[in-house]
Order: structure tokens, then C-alpha cells, then sequence
């Protein structure tokens, strides 16, 4: 049994970015490094069926946002995801506002670098007629995009996008998540990972060339569901992602150790049986009597 690691995050630990001196607002998110619970981890067959299950989720998501407060709000990352929302045509896309999870300070219309313009080629601009889509400037500035995409972000109502101690609540978080551990831009060994206040809901990123920003982990973590689906192989993943979903899921690790491991006790994990494969019984045993 993994140990029991409840962990508060300390705002004395955590990372400052520059742009403030006043005292900070604590999100005060509670986050258990505790395995997860084996009826969060959902088994398909294959990629096909886990971006099935995907969209399916994601409809449903709209459908309850939309009835309650007229709009959905959904964050989305770069990589598989966008692969697995490709040739959808939603008929709640116009009550839709989408924010990335994590981007490239490029160009909007890169299609080599920017989420933003893969996304527009795959299911936006073809299916998705009305959403609307928080962009970048298009700078290479790192933090001074941080800076301006939070404050897109804080803009909208609260019918939108509605803000609860301080921290926004999308109805539903996509998150991809690394062979190292990382989620968006929150990657191991670094200081972004620890950061835990709710002054910034989008943090600069400096780690690579280009840089780019990502949201907080309070902020992925506070959305009303989170889904983190892994499955196939590619040639970035030749052995596909079976080792660093179990580190996702259930062995011993730290924020910075593996960043992922922050979102146990919220996500929902969809993967094939490659991305699975290497799970405790615990898990696979708890999905087989569930599909039984």
C-alpha cells in the first residue's frame, strides 16, 4: 500500500512570479499523493475506444454546464487530445469557450509549434463554429503572456467561466500527460509545480526554446472534472505510456518528483490496455468487475 501523503501546499515553498510584490491570495488547494482510487481508472480496448469515451464525457460535460448556466468552459492541451477531438462537430460548440491547458509562445498560426493553429486544422474551424477560443499574442514573451492570458481569462462572467475562492472553474479539464510526469507546462524538478496561489491562473514558462505558459496545478485541479487519457503508441512513444501511468496512478512520488500525481484524488483516467498494462492487479481487477 502506497503511504498515506496529504499534502497542503506551502506558499513559503512555493514558486513567485515576479510580477508580485503584494501579499499573495492561498488557493488552498488540498491535494492527496495517495494512489488512486481504482474506480477512477477506466480500461478500453484500444485508442479508438478511449477517444469514444472522450468525447462521449466531454458532451455530457456541455450538456450539464449548458443547462445550468447557458455556457461551457473546457481546457484542452496539445498532443493526443486534440487528435481525439478531431472531426467532431458539436452542436453546443457556439456556448462553448475553450482556454489552453498549456502553450508555445508562437505565432497563433504556426502549425509546427501552436497548439492553437493544430487545433483549428483537426475540429475547430470545421466543426466548432461559434466557440470561443482564449488565444495568445503571439509574442515570445513568456511571462508577459502569462500576465495577458490570465487576465482573458478573468474577464469573462461568472456565467461563463465562474471563479470560486479565487480560482476559476472550468467544467471540464483535458490534461496529456508526459513520460516524465508533466501536465501542460508543470514539469518535474521545477518550481512552477509548487506553486499553490490563486493571485496567477497562468503561469510563464521558460524551461525550453520557445518558451510557454501553462495553467497553475490549483487551477487544473479546482475544474469539476478532470480527464487524463492515455493510450497507443507513436513514435515520440514507441512503448507507449504504460510506465509513467502507473507513476500517474499509484506509486509513491512527489509534485515535483512527478507532477501528474498532483491530480489523483480529482481525475478520471481513461486508457487502453498498452497504457494500462502495467497497473496493479487493484486496478485491472476493479475495471474487469466493473464491465462484467
Amino acid at each position: 500500500r502506497i503511504p498515506t501523503a496529504m499534502l497542503l501546499l506551502s506558499a513559503t515553498a512555493a514558486f513567485s512570479p515576479s510580477l508580485s510584490a503584494a501579499p499573495a491570495s492561498r488557493a488552498r488547494v488540498v491535494m492527496s499523493l495517495d494512489a488512486a482510487a481504482p474506480s477512477a481508472v477506466k480500461i478500453f480496448a484500444d485508442a479508438d475506444a478511449v477517444a469514444e469515451e472522450l468525447r462521449s464525457r466531454v458532451d455530457a460535460a456541455a450538456a450539464k454546464a449548458i443547462a445550468a448556466r447557458g455556457h461551457f468552459a473546457l481546457g484542452v492541451p496539445g498532443g493526443s487530445v486534440l487528435n481525439m477531438l478531431s472531426g467532431t462537430k458539436p452542436d453546443w460548440a457556439s456556448k462553448t469557450v475553450i482556454a489552453w491547458v498549456n502553450h508555445k509562445c508562437v505565432p497563433m498560426d504556426d502549425i509546427k509549434l501552436a497548439t492553437n493553429a493544430k487545433a483549428r486544422a483537426k475540429f475547430l474551424d470545421a466543426g466548432w463554429q461559434g466557440c470561443q477560443v482564449v488565444e495568445l499574442t503571439g509574442s515570445a514573451d513568456s511571462e508577459a503572456e502569462a500576465a495577458a492570458y490570465d487576465a482573458e481569462l478573468r474577464k469573462f462572467s461568472a456565467d461563463v467561466l465562474p471563479v470560486e475562492d479565487g480560482l476559476p472553474i472550468f467544467d471540464m479539464m483535458l490534461v496529456g500527460v508526459g513520460d516524465d510526469g508533466h501536465i501542460g507546462s508543470l514539469y518535474p524538478g521545477r518550481d512552477e509545480c509548487l506553486y499553490d496561489k490563486a493571485d496567477s491562473w497562468v503561469l510563464g514558462v521558460a524551461m525550453k526554446d520557445p518558451p510557454g505558459i501553462t495553467l497553475t496545478l490549483p487551477v487544473m485541479a479546482a475544474a469539476k472534472e478532470v480527464l487524463i487519457a492515455a493510450c497507443g503508441v507513436s513514435e515520440k512513444y514507441p512503448q507507449g505510456k504504460s510506465a509513467a501511468m502507473k507513476q500517474a496512478v499509484e506509486t509513491e512520488e512527489t509534485l515535483q518528483s512527478f507532477p501528474a500525481a498532483g491530480l489523483r484524488d480529482k481525475a478520471t483516467y481513461l486508457f487502453d490496455e498498452a497504457a494500462a498494462s502495467k497497473l496493479s492487479d487493484a486496478y485491472r481487477a476493479a475495471e474487469l468487475s466493473a464491465s462484467a
